[in-house]
């Protein structure tokens, strides 16, 4: 008899069903992440073609020859006439993309360089190859910076796709993927290559920069329905010996499985924080590895060959170290006296002069702890050489923090207080000066590139001052063991800097376009000046003539080069005026002079009213210098004499009875008092600046030029006056018209704006010093290695090594 068969019907197949429910499940998790991503992504997108129409408007605006300008305004029409059409095609891929990988039919999108088979680059359109290249660039920075997060998002999805593996650039939500569905919606643009490169970096700054919350959101709802909840924040290790290689090590040496529970004090290689980079970098990690491996062999050398214990340098030169102490001994000393910092801390305030002593008395607290702890037991045990050299290396570390004039002082008090954790944290984990990308040291960094612009003046809410300092009490209060504590912080203080930024941003933008306006301007009176002049030089006209040109006609011109440019036939045409009017003035003695004089008067008063009312001349004041115009060509033409006066005396003259408040002649503009270009040059008002090279010798003069002109847009500056005190200032934009440099605070505020000669001049002078772009723990490595370097080997020591070179 066959036990499986049921005769009724009613036996219901419980896997079939299990297996159906199951599938039903995957379809709604998937759904759950389609959703999240095409609200998210659908939105970064759309404020993407927001700022598309400002940033190419400003390109225009600054293109250095008519065709690249009617390029970026046909790129402005193209993309408002298509923006729709390109964003219903960014949909469709989308989901066309998830439908595929529902199917399991997603394959890794790679980017696209050529449709040419093995033909080889050669074939490839150069349109083509730069999209290429410029997704591909956009794809590996999105895939570093989100690393660990998107490690979680595949391992996620993973599940959710049967157990198949899902990699990044087979993931739906992934940066390739994305940018792949973009690059096929933006083929509905007809742009040229230098315009979509425009919009890809937009899509970049848009869309990749806000792929973090998204990941965030799909692992939260992912979580929360169950998905792999017990996941750590971690990605596979490359090697093994786990993270204290040449401290404590790691039982077994091997580093743990993905997803497994790993040691929590370990930071692994390739380990990521929240935000950070985690994709391995050979070549940077090699000089990392190569810059420690140089300090430790120079550490070791310092000791002779029967090494007794005893600190050397000038660090170093404190007591002998308890022999034989564990690294769980130091710790748990490191620990208490963390602690008792914390307290003391709060009950006082820290100089760093006070920092820099406490720097000096740490390896002495820490040998005086440990002797309270283990009491006699001991005096038989020795601290290792390499939990020695880290000692002395993160000593050395906080030395240079309190003596680097990057940092001011007020700051480098703050981060002083870090030596202890950060002495636990070297102790527990080696990679901290081994990789970049250590989150311990991505937070100092952090901290310390946030506190380089830092000042009472720009900081007179404290607000960052006292986020800094927030951020060191975290990690006081809560560090332990536990290296998740600083990812939390680093992450927080990223975010808190990015907002700051943001709004900086937009004040040195307004302050740039202050300054730019006011270039403009100068730039365009100066012009009008200039042309007037060559018109009537040291002619002899009548004064009534002279004003007009000198005056409202100056200004007009001054209005239609800012508005129309020198190129238009605005600006022609207020020229020509201004050629016919001076010869409407010269004496006529030909018929056929007096002829042509009568049938240009009508256009010279049509073009004379345009231009009044162009710059707001009061109807009076019109009616009055016309019929004074009137009256003057009534006497020309009859033959009678006319008085007649250079352009410098009729400006002095109109300037003596100003400042005698004399009855104002028809001339007399009620709408302003201030001079007119013309009127400035004549009477040498003008503001020239003086060229301060000349107050160097040639050798100076192109020293601190150069240094001048080698600096960027976003590198810092500290000026002294004379009375000592301090600002710091960032380069925020360097005029194309005058190449003056313009600096603002870390709100975004001008402070100053000056040419490059002035600049070269102050920093020969001491009152400007040019800060250090590098990253803080960088500096910090390699004037160690200088700094052992120069102290030499001890008697009986290795070698010292050959120097390892410096990652940039």
């Amino acid at each position: 008899m066959n036990t499986n068969e049921d005769p009724s019907g009613k036996v219901v197949d419980l896997k079939h069903r299990q297996a159906t429910q199951t599938v039903d499940r995957v379809g709604e998790l998937l759904k759950l992440v389609r959703g999240i991503a095409l609200k998210r992504v659908n939105g970064l997108v759309s404020t993407l073609f927001e700022n598309v129409d400002d940033a190419l408007f400003d390109l225009a605006e600054r293109a250095q020859s008519n065709a690249s300008q009617v390029q970026f305004f046909d790129g402005m029409r193209e993309v408002r006439k298509k923006r729709q059409l390109v964003e219903r095609v960014f949909q469709e891929q989308l989901s066309k993309i998830f439908s595929d990988f529902a199917e399991g039919k997603l394959k890794p999108v790679k980017p696209e360089v050529s449709n040419q088979g093995s033909a080889g680059l050669s074939l490839v359109d150069d349109q083509e190859l730069e999209e290429s290249l410029a997704i591909s660039s956009m794809v590996a920075k999105a895939e570093n910076r989100l690393a660990r997060t998107l490690f979680l998002v595949n391992q996620r999805l993973a599940v959710i796709n049967g157990g198949h593996a899902v990699e990044d650039a087979s993931n739906p939500v992934g940066p390739a993927p994305l940018c792949q569905a973009f690059r096929i919606a933006v083929r509905e643009l007809e742009l040229n290559v230098e315009v979509k490169l425009i919009i890809y970096k937009l899509f970049d700054r848009y869309v990749m920069a806000g792929l973090e919350p998204l990941y965030d959101e799909v692992n939260a709802e992912l979580i929360r329905a169950g998905v792999l909840p017990q996941i750590r924040h971690q990605m596979p290790s490359a090697g093994r010996g786990g993270p204290h290689a040449g401290g404590s090590a790691m039982p077994g040496g091997h580093p743990p499985a993905a997803g497994t529970t790993a040691d929590p004090n370990a930071y692994a290689p390739g380990h990521a924080g929240h935000g950070m980079p985690g994709a391995y970098d050979p070549v940077g990690a090699e000089l990392q590895a190569e810059l420690y491996e140089t300090v430790r062999s120079l550490l070791a050398n310092r000791r002779p060959a029967e090494h007794t214990g005893e600190f050397s340098g000038s660090y170093a030169g404190g007591a002998p170290l308890v022999p034989n102490l564990s690294p769980t001994d130091l710790l748990n000393a490191l620990s208490i006296l963390q602690g008792q910092q914390t307290i003391a801390a709060q009950s006082q305030a820290t100089s760093a002069a006070d920092a820099a002593q406490a720097v000096q008395q740490i390896k002495q607290e820490l040998l005086d702890q440990v002797r309270k702890l283990g009491g006699a037991a001991t005096s038989a045990h020795h601290v290792s050489t390499a939990d020695e050299d880290t000692i002395d290396l993160v000593g050395m570390l906080f030395e240079f923090i309190l003596q680097d004039r990057n940092i001011p002082s007020e700051i480098q008090a703050l981060l002083g207080r870090l030596q202890i954790p950060y002495l636990k944290i070297a102790i527990l984990d080696k990679h901290l000066f081994a990789q970049k990308s250590h989150p311990a040291r991505r937070l100092l960094d952090a901290m310390a590139e946030a506190g380089k612009g830092w000042s009472l003046e720009a900081d007179a809410d404290h607000r960052l001052h006292d986020r800094i300092k927030a951020a060191i009490d975290k990690v006081l209060l809560e560090f332990d063991d536990d290296l998740g504590v600083i990812e939390k912080e680093l992450e927080s203080f990223e975010q808190f800097t990015q907002q700051n930024r943001r709004r900086a941003d937009l004040a040195e933008q307004r302050a740039a376009e202050v300054t730019r306006g006011r270039e403009k301007l100068h730039a365009a009176r100066r012009d009008a000046a200039r042309e007037i002049l060559q018109r009537i030089g040291d002619r002899e006209l009548p004064p009534v003539v002279h004003n007009v040109l000198s005056r409202p006609w100056a200004n007009y011109l001054v209005l239609t080069k800012l508005r129309h440019g020198d190129e238009s036939d605005e600006w022609k045409n207020a020229l020509r005026f201004a050629d016919e009017f001076v010869w409407s003035a010269m004496p006529k003695t030909t018929d056929a002079e007096k002829l042509r004089l009568r049938a240009l008067l009508p256009q010279l008063e049509k073009a004379l009213r345009h231009g009044l009312g162009t710059v707001a001349y009061h109807d009076g004041d019109v009616r009055s210098l016309m019929q004074e115009l009137s009256q003057f060509y009534q006497r020309l033409v009859a033959g009678e004499s006319v008085e007649v006066k250079t352009a410098k005396e009729v400006i002095e003259r109109n300037v003596d009875a100003t400042r005698a408040d004399d009855a104002t002649p028809a001339m007399n503009e009620s709408a302003s008092s201030t001079q007119s270009p013309v009127e400035e040059v004549v009477l040498g008002t003008a503001s020239i600046e003086p060229d301060p090279v000349e107050a160097m010798d040639d050798t100076d003069a192109d020293t601190f030029l150069e240094s001048v002109r080698q600096m960027k847009v976003g590198n810092w500056i500290e000026f002294i006056d004379e009375s000592g005190n301090r600002e710091r200032a960032k380069l925020s934009w360097i005029s194309p018209i005058s190449s003056k440099y313009l600096f603002v605070n870390r709100r975004g505020l001008k402070v100053c704006d000056k040419t490059a000669t002035a600049l070269a001049v102050e920093l020969r002078q001491g009152n400007a010093v040019l800060l250090e772009e590098v990253p803080l723990f960088d500096r910090a490595l390699d004037a160690i290695v200088e700094r052992l370097r120069k102290s030499g080997p001890a008697e009986g020591s290795a070698p010292t090594p050959p120097p390892a070179p410096s990652p940039a």
